[in-house]
Order: structure tokens, then sequence, then C-alpha cells
């Protein structure tokens, strides 16, 4: 893996993989679900709402409105502490990994991802 060798390698970079997901069939997530998706991944768990609201400096109400489009994507799910039924934990999903997974492999892979069949960047080539 090369990494970019300045700000602007980098952006065309990301600029590359934000062009592939928007023009492919996997979601089009907002960056602020990303970035919740991509906490609760890559973060240590437990999570919860309280905990990623001040780890992305947003407000609950924020976490609570791309937590409910990620779980609706299949992406994340919400678990009742069974010791506190007040607190729910957020837990990611295979279908969140694989989301990622495959994004991780675009950006790792420094293709030229704009030039792949859009359908075949993602994984969803019939």
């Amino acid at each position: 893996m090369e990494l970019a060798r300045n700000s602007t390698e980098a952006l065309d970079l990301w600029r590359r993989v934000t062009v592939s997901t928007v023009r492919s069939d996997a979601p089009d997530l907002t960056a602020r679900q990303m970035a919740v998706l991509m906490t609760v991944r890559l973060q240590p768990a437990p999570h919860t709402v309280r905990g990623l609201a001040g780890a992305l400096n947003v407000g609950k109400p924020a976490i609570t409105r791309a937590l409910d489009t990620l779980s609706k994507l299949g992406f994340v799910q919400r678990r009742r502490d069974p010791k506190d039924g007040r607190n729910v934990f957020v837990e990611g999903t295979e279908k969140g990994d694989a989301f990622l997974d495959q994004l991780g492999q675009t950006i790792v892979s420094g293709e030229s991802v704009q030039q792949a069949p859009p359908r075949q960047v993602f994984g969803l080539a019939s």
C-alpha cells in the first residue's frame, strides 16, 4: 500500500472512493453515519449513545438519528444492558463489517476505483 504523498493525492483518493460509493448500489452514508459506523467497528466496546456523542462531539439526538439509519440498513444493532435495562449498547453487525471491509479494501487497493464497474467496487455485481 502506497500512502498519499501530499494532501492533493489524499483528497483525490478520498474523491475516487467517494465517487465509487455514490455510483454503486451501496448505501450513500453521510459523514456522520460513516463516523458512527467506523467508531463502533474500530474503537473498543461497549458503545452507548452518550459515549458516541462524546467521542464525536455531537448531540445525542444526532447520534440517535444516525443509529436509526444504520439500524435500518442492518449495519448496527442496539441491545439493552442485561444488568441495567436503562442502558442501550450499540454493536456492529456482520453486514456492517462487510460494508466497511469492502470500503477498506477499496482504499487499500489504490486502484483507480472510478474506472471499475460501479457494482463490482462494493461486491454488488450479480
